[in-house]
C-alpha cells in the first residue's frame, strides 16, 4: 500500500465515546500490544503537548515575551502563520520557536516511555509532528516517518528543487545574533539554487519539498503497511484530534475496517471517541495522554 492509497477512502464516523471504568480501558490496551506482533503509532500534537512542548500559556510567554509586545501574537501555532514585515522579521520568529521547540529540548520522559512499550516490538512510526522527538527518545530512524516536515530543515520557498538543508547550526547563530525580534540582513538564508527566500520545511501549501530521505521513509512506511496485513497488529495513536485527521486518524480508522487482524488504541485528552462498528477491536482512552502511557507501560512491561 503507497501512502496516497492508505490516505484514500472514507473513515467510519460513527463515532462514540466508550463507557467503562479508566483501569480497564488501559487492561484492554495492555493485552492488545502483549498480543500484537506489529504495533503501528500514530502521533499527532497532543502526544507532544503531553510530553510537555505546549504551544500556549505559560510556556509561550515565557519565552516570547518581547514578540508578544511587538507583534501581539498568542501562541506559538498562530505566530507561525502571522504576516511578518520582512524577512529579517520572519526569521527572527523562527529562529527562536526552532530553538525552543527542536533545539535546546532533549528527550522528553513521555516519547521514552513510549519506547520502552514497544521497542521490542516489529513496530514504525507514522507522525505530523516536526520537534524531532521520535529520533530524539531512541526510535529507529529508518522507522519514522514525519509526513509533514522537521524544524531542523529549511528549503527553497518556491520548492525550486528537491533538497532540504539542516539548519540546526544557523538557527543556533540567528538565535544569538537576534535583537528586537530582527536577525541581521547579513543571516537571511537564500536559495542555493534560484537565489529566492527560504522557509522552513513544513507542509502548509503546495511548494512543500520532498527529498529522497522523505520518500525513503515513505517507502519504508508501505512496506510496514503491507507487512502488516498479515500479522495482528496495533494501530497506537496518540494525541490525533480533528485538525488533520485525513493523516492518521481516518486512515487508521480505514485499516480496521479492511483487517480484522488489526487493534486500535487511541489516546486522547478530549477526542478519544472511537467508531462503533470497530467493537472491541478498538479502546478509546479520554485522559491525560502521559497517564495513560504511564500506566500502560507499567501493565505492557511487567512480566
Amino acid at each position: 500500500m503507497t501512502f496516497q492509497e492508505f490516505l484514500s477512502g472514507t473513515p467510519a464516523g460513527d463515532y462514540i465515546f466508550q463507557k467503562g471504568p479508566y483501569e480497564k480501558q488501559i487492561q484492554s490496551a495492555v493485552s492488545m500490544l502483549k498480543e500484537a506482533e506489529s504495533v503501528l503509532i500514530g502521533a499527532g500534537a497532543g502526544l507532544s503537548a503531553a510530553a510537555g512542548l505546549v504551544y500556549s500559556g505559560k510556556r509561550f510567554t515565557d519565552n516570547f515575551p518581547e514578540f508578544i509586545e511587538k507583534y501581539g501574537m498568542t501562541d506559538m501555532y498562530s505566530a507561525g502563520f502571522y504576516p511578518f514585515p520582512s524577512e529579517e522579521a520572519r526569521w527572527g520568529y523562527w529562529s527562536k520557536h526552532v530553538y525552543v521547540n527542536r533545539i535546546a529540548v532533549e528527550a522528553l520522559g513521555l516519547y521514552k516511555k513510549l519506547y520502552e512499550i514497544i521497542k521490542e516490538k516489529d513496530y514504525f512510526v507514522l507522525t505530523t509532528n516536526a520537534d524531532h522527538q521520535f529520533y530524539k527518545a531512541g526510535f529507529d530512524h529508518d522507522r519514522i516517518f514525519a509526513t509533514q516536515g522537521d524544524y531542523g530543515y529549511i528549503q527553497c520557498r518556491y520548492g525550486c528543487h528537491k533538497k532540504v538543508y539542516d539548519d540546526v547550526e544557523l538557527m543556533k547563530k540567528m538565535n544569538q545574533a537576534r535583537e528586537d525580534c530582527l536577525i541581521p540582513s547579513g543571516m537571511v538564508p537564500v536559495c542555493p539554487v534560484c537565489g529566492g527566500p527560504m522557509t522552513m520545511n513544513l507542509r502548509c501549501d503546495q511548494y512543500f519539498v520532498e527529498d529522497d530521505a522523505w520518500h525513503k521513509a515513505e517507502a519504508g512506511f508501505g512496506m510496514f503497511l503491507k507487512e502488516c496485513e498479515k500479522k495482528k497488529t496495533v494501530l497506537f495513536e496518540l494525541g490525533v484530534g480533528f485538525n488533520t485527521p485525513i493523516i492518521i486518524r481516518f486512515p487508521f480508522e480505514k485499516l480496521m475496517q479492511r483487517h480484522r487482524n488489526m487493534r486500535l488504541i487511541r489516546l486522547n485528552l478530549d477526542e478519544a471517541a472511537v467508531p462503533a462498528s470497530l467493537g472491541k477491536r478498538a479502546v478509546g482512552i479520554n485522559a491525560d495522554i502521559a497517564r495513560s502511557v504511564e500506566d500502560i507501560a507499567e501493565g505492557a512491561c511487567a512480566g
